[in-house]
């Protein structure tokens, strides 16, 4: 990727997908270094947290227009 950051987008009814290079903190405190992408859960219901793990379509998760603000 060309950027100096990563970019983030908001996928229909789905997880965040996240591009570049980037550190992932867990609440453990272990680092994840991530120079690529991934998906993250956006529904609140991935047993893999902070990871998307397509409980989204289980559940229905829908998001809604105004749920990202700068």
């Amino acid at each position: 990727m060309s950027e100096d950051f990563a970019i983030i987008t908001p996928t229909n009814n789905g997880p965040y997908w996240v591009r570049g290079k980037f550190k992932i903190i867990l609440p453990s405190g272990r680092e994840l270094m991530v120079d690529g992408e991934t998906w993250l859960c956006r529904c609140g219901g991935s047993q893999n947290k902070p990871f998307c793990d397509g409980t989204h379509k289980k559940i229905g998760f829908k998001h809604t227009e105004d749920e990202v603000k700068a």
